[in-house]
Formats: C-alpha cells, structure tokens, sequence
C-alpha cells in the first residue's frame, strides 16, 4: 500500500486547480490518499482582503484556469474577491475538513471539492463558518456539521493537532508551499512537488512510482 499525504489549504488556488488529477487518484488501487491541511491561510496566516491581494489573487486565478481549466468565475470575483474587508481565512474550511474527518472519513476529500466549488464557482463566503456548516449539509455531511456548529472543544484539539502534524510534515520535508505530496512506501517517505498535480494521471502515477 502506498499512502500519499496530501499538503493543501482550501484557500489555495493550486489546490483547487490540482483537484481533478486528486479525484482521480484517490480512485486508484493500492493507493491511501491522506489529507493534511496546512493552516497556511487559518490563524496567524489569514488576512485582511484589500484590493492589492484580490487583484493578486485573480491575476493568479487566471493562471490556474489557463493551466488546470479549474473555473474562476465573474461571481467568485464580484462577491469573495470584491468583498474588501472581509477575512481572507481558511479556519471555517479546514475545521470543516476535520469535522468530516472524525464522522466521515471517507468523504473527506468530496467535502474539499464541495468546498472549493462552493468558493470558486457559486461565489460563497467560505470564510464564514455558518456558510461552511449548510454546505456541509447540502453534501449530506450532517453529524459534521453539527459538530463544525458547536464549536466542539474535541473537534477544536483535534484540528489543532492535525494542523500541527501537516506543518512540521512539511517543514521536516523541505515543501516550500501547498499543494504537494509526500509518497510513502515500503521505501520509505519523499516529497512530491505540487507541479506534479497539473498534468494527467498517468503522468502523476509515473512520478509517484519515480519519486
């Protein structure tokens, strides 16, 4: 068995652009596909949105569309990007991601997908945790949200340490950002670099085995 840990933040954009290739893997046999949020966008991470970073973030967008055909739309400009002030934040997804973790597990990365559509093509504030919790719902991801909603101290600790095991993860592998992959094997654990995600399946199996 070959498990592949996932580095992302549901906030990236690459991530999102990686998406595709990502479903696809985790439909393969002999393969454990394990997600492992950074928090590079939740607390001390997040920001304020001004209009300088949603023109960097669009202009980066269009990169990942032209590069992935991932959709950024009019709507996800107009009402995330074109919300100056709010919270540029990815604590209520992430959270969200462990929530489904712990009642779910086998949903978690349809949850992400969820997520980022949710963002990136209805337009959502998936910053705001009450948002992130009836979308949870609207994938039939209940008991998650219930316990995203309660704010539940365990579901807190456990994300707290979840967000720490990915951070030294990626630290003690030398990933300089997300998305990326560490493949682990009976050879042992390497890291996969996260441009491997924007070509076919075939061509990210081809590096796994050569990683």
């Amino acid at each position: 068995m070959v498990t592949i840990t996932y580095l992302l933040d549901p906030l990236c954009g690459w991530c999102y652009g990686a998406s595709p290739v990502l479903q696809l893997l985790s439909l393969q046999t002999g393969m454990r596909l394990a997600l492992a949020p950074t928090g590079l966008f939740a607390g001390e991470g997040a920001r304020t949105l001004d209009a300088a970073f949603a023109d960097y973030a669009w202009a980066n967008d269009m990169r990942i569309q032209k590069l992935t055909g991932q959709q950024f739309t009019p709507e996800y400009r107009a009402q995330v990007l074109g919300k100056l002030g709010s919270r540029f934040d990815s604590s209520a997804t992430t959270l969200a991601l462990t929530a489904v973790l712990r009642t779910a597990p086998q949903n978690e990365l349809q949850a992400l997908k969820g997520l980022q559509q949710a963002r990136y093509v209805q337009g959502l504030d998936t910053g705001d945790l009450c948002v992130v919790a009836q979308l949870l719902r609207g994938l039939a991801l209940h008991a998650a949200a219930d316990l995203l909603a309660a704010g539940d101290a365990e579901l807190l600790a456990a994300n707290a340490q979840r967000l720490r095991q990915a951070q030294e993860t990626k630290q003690a592998f030398g990933a300089q950002g997300v998305p990326a992959l560490i493949v682990t094997d009976d050879k042992g654990s390497r890291l996969l670099r996260g441009n491997a995600l924007y070509g076919s399946l075939d061509g990210l199996l081809a590096d796994i085995a050569a990683a």
